[in-house]
């Protein structure tokens, strides 16, 4: 194991390097940091050089996009409303975060890998797929989706963005996150699911802020999978409400090569929900 950072123009990226042999990058979601990757690290480790990074506003990862106090124009009333910054004047976005990905994988001298992404970390993968296709192998959208924010989830994204303002981004993820695994996970793992949200006290309201920012105003990238060359991998979940099955199942078809597997019982958190299975299926996808 060897811990690492990279800068870019817009802030710094703390990353984590395991094992030797292919290289795949594992991007966690909206709410988490690397660690909710840790049990596939202790199973993919032997079987790849896993790279694993805090996301720029994340843990020690530092985004310039976040570096002030964030207040809305025209409040409530448009939802691409624009945020100003105190201090850098930079807009977060999907793009961007893509990007501090370019820059770690031109740091390691990785020429292509395999990028696999978790939600958020999906919207990230797709938007990498568009703008660096050559450096990839393959990518994955673990419980996320191609298609861009509805009107009605925008929406309810700038209520988010508002009840953190309030509340505090910890409140928030509070009353979210269980809402985010299945009935039989909530039921019989309860002490997990509080382990998450304890860990969430330390993440930052600006940077969860600019986050649902970043990923309201993502555009639609089914064009990125239709007809698209590389192997995609698809996990879906029959319970996920945040990437609901019938909406992420229109999308599969799309790819000239997709692998898609979906996990019965199991909502949006199939890294703990179903972890042996997942395990198997990455590294399958990884050694297709």
């Amino acid at each position: 194991m060897i811990q690492k950072q990279c800068n870019w123009s817009e802030g710094s990226l703390h990353y984590t390097i395991y094992g030797e042999g292919i290289p795949v990058v594992l991007l966690h979601g909206f709410g988490e940091d690397s660690s909710i990757w840790n049990r596939q690290v202790e199973v993919l480790q032997d079987h790849c050089r896993l790279i694993v990074p805090d996301l720029p506003g994340t843990g020690s990862s530092h985004w310039n996009a976040v570096n002030g106090e964030w207040s809305m124009l025209n409040k409530g009333q448009n939802p691409h409303s624009p945020f100003t910054i105190d201090h850098s004047g930079l807009t977060p976005s999907i793009d961007s975060l893509a990007d501090s990905i370019q820059h770690l994988l031109l740091q390691e001298n990785i020429q292509s890998c395999y990028l696999l992404g978790h939600s958020m970390g999906g919207y990230i993968s797709l938007a990498f797929a568009e703008r660096f296709p050559s450096m990839l192998k393959g990518f994955g959208l673990i419980h996320s989706t191609a298609f861009a924010d509805s009107d009605e989830k925008k929406k309810n994204r700038l209520r988010g963005i508002e009840l953190m303002k309030q509340y505090g981004g910890y409140s928030f993820l509070k009353t979210t996150f269980p809402n985010l695994f299945g009935e039989a996970f909530k039921k019989t793992n309860p002490e997990a699911i509080e382990q998450l949200i304890e860990q969430a006290a330390g993440f930052s309201t600006p940077s969860l802020q600019a986050y649902y920012y970043a990923m309201m105003n993502r555009p639609d990238r089914t064009h990125v999978l239709k007809g698209n060359p590389l192997p995609v991998l698809f996990v879906l979940g029959t319970e996920d409400v945040a990437a609901p099955l019938n909406d992420v199942l229109q999308q599969t078809h799309l790819p000239l090569i997709s692998y898609i597997h979906i996990l019965d019982g199991v909502g949006h958190m199939g890294m703990w929900e179903s972890t042996e299975r997942l395990n198997e299926l990455l590294i399958s996808f990884i050694h297709q």
